[in-house]
């Protein structure tokens, strides 16, 4: 008989939606979602399959509500966006279907937070 599982889902998603904003899907190595969320890596790959099956439940539960109005939300939009969309059919998909949901107020949000992290040139370093 299989163990129970001994840790909060909603927890290690949040967890995992942090270090995916903060650091991005492909710096992002399975040792820091380990650390990150403090489970097993057995524990992890059981309960989501893999990193990417991670990724899918972060996105899925963050695109919920009014989830523009939340900048986590927008990085980890901008990390799917900028990372996975390019060549990964369904995530395009999820992406389009939450921008396309909300029109155009979400696209604006959206695109203030990429200006956001835009490097700026400041002129009296030169």
């Amino acid at each position: 008989m299989a163990r129970p599982r001994t840790f909060d889902e909603d927890v290690v998603i949040a967890r995992a939606a942090e270090v995916f904003g903060r650091i991005g899907y492909n710096a992002c190595s399975v040792d820091d979602l380990v650390e990150a969320t403090a489970l097993h890596r057995g524990s992890l790959y059981k309960a989501f399959g893999s990193k990417r099956g991670l990724f899918e439940r972060v996105l899925d539960q963050a695109l919920v509500g009014e989830w523009y109005r939340d900048p986590a939300v927008l990085d980890l939009l901008i990390t799917a966006l900028r990372e996975l969309a390019p060549t990964d059919l369904p995530i395009a998909a999820r992406c389009r279907d939450a921008l396309q949901a909300y029109g155009e107020h979400a696209a604006e949000l959206l695109g203030a937070r990429l200006l956001d992290h835009l490097p700026t040139h400041d002129s009296n370093k030169e």
